[in-house]
């Protein structure tokens, strides 16, 4: 948990385990967006059990779905691309559905 206010439920599904530079690279910068904009998060790494992977794909739609993915307890609010795209916007908030 970063901080006192990760009851709001943003969740950051992402792997300690990869060989994927883009993968590393998109999992740091989307910590860093939401650490620069004060988000509290809650890191939840899918490398620990296979079963954690199937329910973050389950829980994205997307049988193929690769970390980053974000998640506001159970909604699924997008991945590094989406979350990019709402930066440029300015509407990081209603991105991840804190609004």
């Amino acid at each position: 948990m970063h901080g006192p206010a990760a009851a709001m439920g943003i969740k950051l599904y992402y792997t300690t385990v990869t060989a994927s530079r883009t993968v590393k690279s998109q999992q740091a910068e989307v910590m860093r967006i939401l650490e620069s904009k004060s988000i509290q998060f809650e890191l939840i790494d899918i490398s620990v059990g296979r079963e954690v992977c199937d329910e973050m794909r389950s829980k994205a739609g997307n049988p193929s779905a690769v970390p980053p993915q974000l998640f506001n307890e159970d909604q699924y609010c997008g991945d590094y691309d989406m979350l990019s795209e709402a930066v440029e916007a300015d509407t990081v908030d209603q991105f991840l559905k804190m609004e």
